[in-house]
Protein backbone atom coordinates (compact mmCIF):
# COMPACT_ATOMS: atom_id res chain seq x y z
CA UNK A 1 0.00 0.00 0.00
CA UNK A 2 1.63 3.36 -0.68
CA UNK A 3 2.50 5.09 1.99
CA UNK A 4 0.14 8.65 0.84
CA UNK A 5 -2.98 6.39 0.73
CA UNK A 6 -4.97 7.79 3.70
CA UNK A 7 -6.90 5.32 5.53
CA UNK A 8 -11.08 6.24 6.01
CA UNK A 9 -13.72 4.83 7.97
CA UNK A 10 -16.09 2.70 6.09
CA UNK A 11 -18.71 5.18 8.02
CA UNK A 12 -17.04 8.24 5.80
CA UNK A 13 -17.97 6.87 2.13
CA UNK A 14 -20.72 4.48 2.72
CA UNK A 15 -24.28 5.67 3.60
CA UNK A 16 -27.05 3.44 4.95
CA UNK A 17 -30.06 2.52 2.50
CA UNK A 18 -32.84 0.95 2.52
CA UNK A 19 -35.92 0.38 0.25
CA UNK A 20 -38.15 -1.90 2.11
CA UNK A 21 -41.57 -3.56 0.50
CA UNK A 22 -43.93 -5.69 2.70
CA UNK A 23 -43.93 -8.95 1.50
CA UNK A 24 -47.00 -10.34 0.15
CA UNK A 25 -48.85 -13.83 -0.33
CA UNK A 26 -48.70 -14.84 -3.48
CA UNK A 27 -46.36 -12.88 -4.57
CA UNK A 28 -42.39 -13.92 -5.69
CA UNK A 29 -39.27 -12.61 -4.28
CA UNK A 30 -35.88 -13.04 -6.18
CA UNK A 31 -33.74 -13.89 -2.71
CA UNK A 32 -29.98 -12.94 -2.30
CA UNK A 33 -27.49 -14.31 -0.13
CA UNK A 34 -23.82 -13.55 0.39
CA UNK A 35 -20.67 -16.68 0.39
CA UNK A 36 -17.84 -15.99 2.77
CA UNK A 37 -14.29 -14.85 2.73
CA UNK A 38 -15.50 -12.28 -0.14
CA UNK A 39 -16.44 -14.73 -2.94
CA UNK A 40 -19.24 -12.60 -3.32
CA UNK A 41 -23.17 -12.20 -3.78
CA UNK A 42 -25.60 -14.84 -4.98
CA UNK A 43 -29.00 -15.83 -6.19
CA UNK A 44 -30.61 -17.81 -3.69
CA UNK A 45 -34.21 -19.48 -4.18
CA UNK A 46 -36.93 -17.51 -4.75
CA UNK A 47 -39.19 -17.47 -2.16
CA UNK A 48 -43.73 -16.59 -1.99
CA UNK A 49 -44.66 -13.56 0.05
CA UNK A 50 -46.37 -15.97 2.96
CA UNK A 51 -43.18 -18.34 3.46
CA UNK A 52 -40.90 -15.31 5.11
CA UNK A 53 -41.25 -14.69 8.82
CA UNK A 54 -40.07 -11.08 8.41
CA UNK A 55 -42.64 -7.89 8.28
CA UNK A 56 -40.50 -6.68 6.07
CA UNK A 57 -37.76 -6.93 3.70
CA UNK A 58 -35.31 -4.84 1.50
CA UNK A 59 -34.53 -4.24 -2.19
CA UNK A 60 -31.44 -4.17 -3.17
CA UNK A 61 -29.69 -2.36 -6.29
CA UNK A 62 -26.18 -2.74 -8.29
CA UNK A 63 -22.91 -1.50 -6.55
CA UNK A 64 -24.72 -1.56 -3.04
CA UNK A 65 -22.76 -3.01 0.16
CA UNK A 66 -24.76 -5.53 1.56
CA UNK A 67 -23.14 -7.03 4.86
CA UNK A 68 -24.48 -10.14 6.72
CA UNK A 69 -24.40 -9.84 10.55
CA UNK A 70 -23.95 -13.08 11.65
CA UNK A 71 -20.94 -14.10 9.33
CA UNK A 72 -19.31 -10.66 8.01
CA UNK A 73 -16.45 -12.11 10.31
CA UNK A 74 -15.87 -14.68 7.56
CA UNK A 75 -15.82 -12.46 4.98
CA UNK A 76 -19.59 -12.44 4.35
CA UNK A 77 -19.76 -8.81 2.78
CA UNK A 78 -20.01 -8.18 -0.77
CA UNK A 79 -20.92 -5.60 -3.36
CA UNK A 80 -24.14 -6.71 -5.63
CA UNK A 81 -23.29 -7.27 -9.37
CA UNK A 82 -25.83 -5.47 -12.10
CA UNK A 83 -27.46 -9.29 -12.14
CA UNK A 84 -28.43 -9.20 -9.02
CA UNK A 85 -30.14 -5.90 -8.36
CA UNK A 86 -33.96 -6.34 -7.88
CA UNK A 87 -33.21 -9.38 -4.88
CA UNK A 88 -34.41 -9.21 -1.63
CA UNK A 89 -32.74 -9.17 2.09
CA UNK A 90 -34.18 -9.24 4.91
CA UNK A 91 -33.04 -7.43 8.15
CA UNK A 92 -30.33 -9.34 8.69
CA UNK A 93 -28.29 -8.29 5.77
CA UNK A 94 -27.75 -4.28 6.56
CA UNK A 95 -27.28 -2.49 2.84
CA UNK A 96 -24.98 0.47 2.42
CA UNK A 97 -24.22 2.62 -1.05
CA UNK A 98 -20.99 4.63 -1.84
CA UNK A 99 -21.23 8.39 -1.50
CA UNK A 100 -20.46 10.01 -4.92
CA UNK A 101 -16.93 10.67 -5.93
CA UNK A 102 -15.32 8.69 -2.83
CA UNK A 103 -15.24 5.37 -3.52
CA UNK A 104 -15.36 2.99 -6.36
CA UNK A 105 -17.98 -0.27 -5.53
CA UNK A 106 -15.42 -1.92 -7.88
CA UNK A 107 -12.73 -0.98 -5.37
CA UNK A 108 -14.69 -1.87 -2.32
CA UNK A 109 -15.69 -5.43 -4.06
CA UNK A 110 -11.79 -6.44 -4.35
CA UNK A 111 -11.05 -4.82 -0.58
CA UNK A 112 -13.73 -7.35 0.65
CA UNK A 113 -11.62 -10.35 -0.48
CA UNK A 114 -8.49 -9.33 1.54
CA UNK A 115 -8.13 -10.77 5.20
CA UNK A 116 -7.12 -7.66 6.88
CA UNK A 117 -10.94 -6.32 5.87
CA UNK A 118 -12.02 -9.88 7.18
CA UNK A 119 -9.93 -9.08 10.36
CA UNK A 120 -11.56 -5.78 11.17
CA UNK A 121 -14.88 -7.56 10.45
CA UNK A 122 -14.39 -10.34 12.62
CA UNK A 123 -12.82 -7.52 15.52
CA UNK A 124 -15.90 -5.57 15.84
CA UNK A 125 -18.24 -8.43 15.82
CA UNK A 126 -17.09 -9.91 18.96
CA UNK A 127 -19.46 -10.30 21.83
CA UNK A 128 -22.01 -8.37 20.01
CA UNK A 129 -25.64 -8.78 21.39
CA UNK A 130 -23.66 -12.00 22.71
CA UNK A 131 -24.01 -13.77 19.12
CA UNK A 132 -20.97 -12.56 17.52
CA UNK A 133 -23.00 -10.29 15.08
CA UNK A 134 -21.69 -7.01 13.78
CA UNK A 135 -24.05 -4.10 13.93
CA UNK A 136 -24.32 -1.36 11.16
CA UNK A 137 -22.15 0.97 12.82
CA UNK A 138 -19.57 -1.34 14.04
CA UNK A 139 -19.20 -2.61 10.39
CA UNK A 140 -19.07 1.63 9.78
CA UNK A 141 -16.08 1.37 11.48
CA UNK A 142 -13.94 -0.66 9.65
CA UNK A 143 -11.48 0.99 8.15
CA UNK A 144 -10.19 0.88 4.59
CA UNK A 145 -7.64 2.14 2.68
CA UNK A 146 -8.43 5.15 0.17
CA UNK A 147 -6.16 6.73 -2.66
CA UNK A 148 -8.00 9.29 -5.09
CA UNK A 149 -10.82 7.66 -7.45
CA UNK A 150 -8.21 8.15 -10.84
CA UNK A 151 -5.72 5.68 -8.79
CA UNK A 152 -8.86 3.16 -7.71
CA UNK A 153 -9.92 3.10 -11.30
CA UNK A 154 -6.60 2.08 -12.15
CA UNK A 155 -5.60 -0.25 -9.33
CA UNK A 156 -8.89 -2.12 -10.29
CA UNK A 157 -8.30 -2.29 -13.92
CA UNK A 158 -5.13 -3.56 -13.64
CA UNK A 159 -6.68 -6.04 -11.27
CA UNK A 160 -9.67 -6.83 -13.03
CA UNK A 161 -6.66 -7.58 -16.16
CA UNK A 162 -4.82 -10.00 -14.46
CA UNK A 163 -7.62 -11.67 -13.01
CA UNK A 164 -9.11 -12.52 -16.16
CA UNK A 165 -6.62 -14.14 -17.29
CA UNK A 166 -6.18 -15.79 -14.60
CA UNK A 167 -9.73 -17.30 -14.66
CA UNK A 168 -9.01 -18.01 -18.27
CA UNK A 169 -5.71 -20.17 -17.36
CA UNK A 170 -7.75 -22.10 -14.66
CA UNK A 171 -10.93 -22.47 -17.83
CA UNK A 172 -7.88 -24.21 -19.86
CA UNK A 173 -6.98 -26.74 -17.07
CA UNK A 174 -10.04 -27.69 -16.13
CA UNK A 175 -10.66 -28.54 -20.19
CA UNK A 176 -7.45 -29.93 -20.18
CA UNK A 177 -8.75 -32.40 -16.93
CA UNK A 178 -12.21 -32.84 -18.28
CA UNK A 179 -10.40 -34.11 -21.61
CA UNK A 180 -7.94 -36.36 -19.36
CA UNK A 181 -11.29 -38.07 -17.75
CA UNK A 182 -12.79 -38.66 -20.84
CA UNK A 183 -9.79 -40.44 -22.03
CA UNK A 184 -8.91 -42.30 -19.35
CA UNK A 185 -12.50 -43.60 -19.62
CA UNK A 186 -12.03 -44.16 -22.73
CA UNK A 187 -8.83 -45.92 -22.56
CA UNK A 188 -10.59 -48.43 -19.95
CA UNK A 189 -13.03 -49.13 -22.20
CA UNK A 190 -10.52 -49.97 -24.66
CA UNK A 191 -8.83 -52.32 -22.32
CA UNK A 192 -11.02 -54.46 -21.48
CA UNK A 193 -11.54 -57.62 -23.58
CA UNK A 194 -15.14 -58.35 -24.46
CA UNK A 195 -15.31 -61.65 -22.71
CA UNK A 196 -14.39 -59.57 -19.21
CA UNK A 197 -16.71 -60.82 -16.75
CA UNK A 198 -19.55 -58.30 -15.42
CA UNK A 199 -21.81 -57.90 -12.38
CA UNK A 200 -24.42 -56.05 -11.30
CA UNK A 201 -23.54 -52.47 -9.65
CA UNK A 202 -26.13 -54.13 -6.62
CA UNK A 203 -23.47 -56.71 -5.73
CA UNK A 204 -20.74 -54.15 -5.65
CA UNK A 205 -21.95 -52.06 -2.61
CA UNK A 206 -21.00 -52.38 0.49
CA UNK A 207 -22.61 -54.51 2.98
CA UNK A 208 -25.42 -52.90 5.05
CA UNK A 209 -25.93 -49.95 2.25
CA UNK A 210 -28.05 -49.59 -0.36
CA UNK A 211 -28.08 -47.11 -3.39
CA UNK A 212 -29.94 -44.53 -2.33
CA UNK A 213 -31.36 -40.90 -3.30
CA UNK A 214 -31.65 -38.00 -1.43
CA UNK A 215 -33.43 -34.76 0.26
CA UNK A 216 -36.91 -35.12 -1.40
CA UNK A 217 -38.13 -31.45 -0.86
CA UNK A 218 -35.01 -29.49 0.52
CA UNK A 219 -36.84 -26.25 0.72
CA UNK A 220 -34.78 -22.88 0.63
CA UNK A 221 -31.33 -22.25 1.10
CA UNK A 222 -30.33 -21.62 5.31
CA UNK A 223 -27.60 -20.09 6.69
CA UNK A 224 -25.31 -21.74 9.09
CA UNK A 225 -27.44 -24.97 7.63
CA UNK A 226 -26.46 -28.22 6.67
CA UNK A 227 -24.33 -28.51 3.29
CA UNK A 228 -26.10 -29.39 0.87
CA UNK A 229 -24.77 -31.48 -2.70
CA UNK A 230 -26.44 -31.09 -6.04
CA UNK A 231 -25.60 -32.54 -9.31
CA UNK A 232 -23.95 -29.21 -9.89
CA UNK A 233 -21.42 -30.11 -7.15
CA UNK A 234 -20.59 -33.10 -8.52
CA UNK A 235 -16.55 -33.62 -9.79
CA UNK A 236 -13.97 -37.04 -9.82
CA UNK A 237 -11.41 -34.39 -9.48
CA UNK A 238 -11.78 -31.30 -8.29
CA UNK A 239 -15.27 -30.83 -6.29
CA UNK A 240 -15.65 -27.65 -4.67
CA UNK A 241 -14.45 -28.07 -0.73
CA UNK A 242 -18.04 -27.06 -0.08
CA UNK A 243 -21.18 -27.34 -1.63
CA UNK A 244 -23.19 -23.39 -2.16
CA UNK A 245 -26.58 -24.88 -0.72
CA UNK A 246 -27.19 -25.00 3.00
CA UNK A 247 -30.74 -27.12 4.09
CA UNK A 248 -32.49 -26.87 7.47
CA UNK A 249 -31.19 -29.64 10.13
CA UNK A 250 -34.88 -30.51 10.64
CA UNK A 251 -34.85 -31.47 7.18
CA UNK A 252 -31.44 -33.10 7.17
CA UNK A 253 -32.62 -34.97 10.36
CA UNK A 254 -35.34 -36.81 8.07
CA UNK A 255 -32.49 -38.49 5.50
CA UNK A 256 -30.14 -39.73 7.78
CA UNK A 257 -29.38 -42.79 5.13
CA UNK A 258 -27.83 -40.11 2.59
CA UNK A 259 -26.09 -38.20 5.02
CA UNK A 260 -22.32 -37.86 4.04
CA UNK A 261 -18.95 -39.48 5.80
CA UNK A 262 -16.47 -38.35 2.61
CA UNK A 263 -15.16 -40.57 -0.29
CA UNK A 264 -18.94 -42.02 -1.31
CA UNK A 265 -19.29 -42.14 -5.10
CA UNK A 266 -22.07 -39.51 -6.27
CA UNK A 267 -24.29 -40.18 -9.10
CA UNK A 268 -26.44 -37.97 -10.52
CA UNK A 269 -29.67 -39.60 -11.63
CA UNK A 270 -32.39 -36.01 -12.87
CA UNK A 271 -31.12 -33.59 -15.01
CA UNK A 272 -27.48 -34.61 -15.64
CA UNK A 273 -28.12 -38.10 -15.79
CA UNK A 274 -24.87 -40.01 -15.30
CA UNK A 275 -22.74 -37.25 -13.83
CA UNK A 276 -20.33 -38.75 -11.61
CA UNK A 277 -18.53 -37.68 -8.42
CA UNK A 278 -16.54 -38.68 -5.62
CA UNK A 279 -17.68 -36.93 -2.40
CA UNK A 280 -14.27 -35.12 -0.65
CA UNK A 281 -13.46 -36.11 3.32
CA UNK A 282 -14.79 -31.90 3.77
CA UNK A 283 -18.09 -32.83 2.83
CA UNK A 284 -18.76 -35.05 5.30
CA UNK A 285 -21.86 -34.67 7.26
CA UNK A 286 -23.76 -33.07 4.11
CA UNK A 287 -26.89 -34.57 2.66
CA UNK A 288 -27.69 -35.30 -0.99
CA UNK A 289 -30.32 -34.42 -2.95
CA UNK A 290 -33.15 -36.47 -5.02
CA UNK A 291 -31.54 -35.90 -8.40
CA UNK A 292 -27.98 -37.19 -6.69
CA UNK A 293 -27.68 -41.09 -5.53
CA UNK A 294 -25.49 -42.13 -3.34
CA UNK A 295 -22.78 -45.07 -4.16
CA UNK A 296 -20.76 -46.82 -1.25
CA UNK A 297 -18.32 -49.68 -2.76
CA UNK A 298 -17.67 -53.22 -1.19
CA UNK A 299 -14.35 -53.97 -0.34
CA UNK A 300 -14.41 -56.19 -3.94
CA UNK A 301 -13.65 -53.28 -6.04
CA UNK A 302 -11.86 -50.41 -5.70
CA UNK A 303 -13.60 -46.83 -6.06
CA UNK A 304 -11.47 -44.75 -8.08
CA UNK A 305 -12.18 -47.69 -10.34
CA UNK A 306 -16.04 -47.94 -9.87
CA UNK A 307 -15.58 -44.30 -10.57
CA UNK A 308 -14.13 -44.30 -13.88
CA UNK A 309 -16.35 -47.08 -15.28
CA UNK A 310 -19.37 -45.72 -14.18
CA UNK A 311 -17.65 -42.33 -16.23
CA UNK A 312 -17.02 -44.45 -19.26
CA UNK A 313 -19.00 -45.00 -22.52
CA UNK A 314 -20.62 -48.19 -21.99
CA UNK A 315 -21.81 -47.06 -18.69
CA UNK A 316 -23.20 -43.34 -19.93
CA UNK A 317 -24.69 -45.13 -22.80
CA UNK A 318 -26.89 -47.24 -20.81
CA UNK A 319 -27.75 -44.62 -18.47
CA UNK A 320 -28.86 -42.29 -21.76
CA UNK A 321 -30.44 -44.83 -23.33
CA UNK A 322 -32.77 -46.04 -20.09
CA UNK A 323 -33.87 -42.65 -19.93
CA UNK A 324 -36.46 -42.89 -22.13
CA UNK A 325 -37.76 -39.40 -22.38
CA UNK A 326 -37.34 -35.94 -21.49
CA UNK A 327 -40.23 -35.85 -18.96
CA UNK A 328 -38.16 -38.59 -17.28
CA UNK A 329 -35.96 -35.95 -15.98
CA UNK A 330 -39.20 -34.55 -13.87
CA UNK A 331 -41.31 -35.94 -10.78
CA UNK A 332 -44.78 -36.96 -11.40
CA UNK A 333 -45.62 -33.65 -9.79
CA UNK A 334 -43.61 -31.40 -11.87
CA UNK A 335 -44.01 -33.60 -15.32
CA UNK A 336 -47.60 -32.55 -15.58
CA UNK A 337 -46.85 -28.47 -14.65
CA UNK A 338 -44.25 -29.09 -17.42
CA UNK A 339 -46.77 -29.61 -20.14
CA UNK A 340 -48.52 -26.16 -19.72
CA UNK A 341 -45.09 -24.88 -18.98
CA UNK A 342 -43.67 -25.46 -22.01
CA UNK A 343 -47.04 -24.55 -24.14
CA UNK A 344 -46.59 -21.05 -22.93
CA UNK A 345 -43.16 -20.71 -23.70
CA UNK A 346 -42.03 -21.14 -19.70
CA UNK A 347 -38.31 -23.28 -18.79
CA UNK A 348 -39.32 -26.54 -17.58
CA UNK A 349 -37.98 -27.31 -13.95
CA UNK A 350 -38.46 -29.72 -11.11
CA UNK A 351 -38.50 -28.54 -7.75
CA UNK A 352 -36.14 -32.24 -7.06
CA UNK A 353 -33.01 -31.30 -8.82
Amino acid sequence: MSATWQKVRLGEVLTAVERPEAPMPGMIYRQLGVKLWGEGAYERESMDGAATKYAKLSRVEADDIVVNKIWARNGSVAVVQTALAGCFVSGEFPTFATIPDSLLPRWMHWLTKTPGFWAQCDEKSQGTSGKNRIKPEQFLNVEIPLPPLAEQRRIVARIEELSAKIAEARSLRQRAVEEADAFSASLLASLLPDSIETKPLADLIAPNSKISYGVLVPGPDVEGGVPFVRVQDLDIKSPPPQPNKRIAREIDAQYERTRLMGGEILLGVVGSIGKVGIAPASWAGANIARAVCRIIPSAAILRDYLAVVLSAKPCQDYFHKTTCTTDTQYCSTCRNANSSASASGATPHCHLS
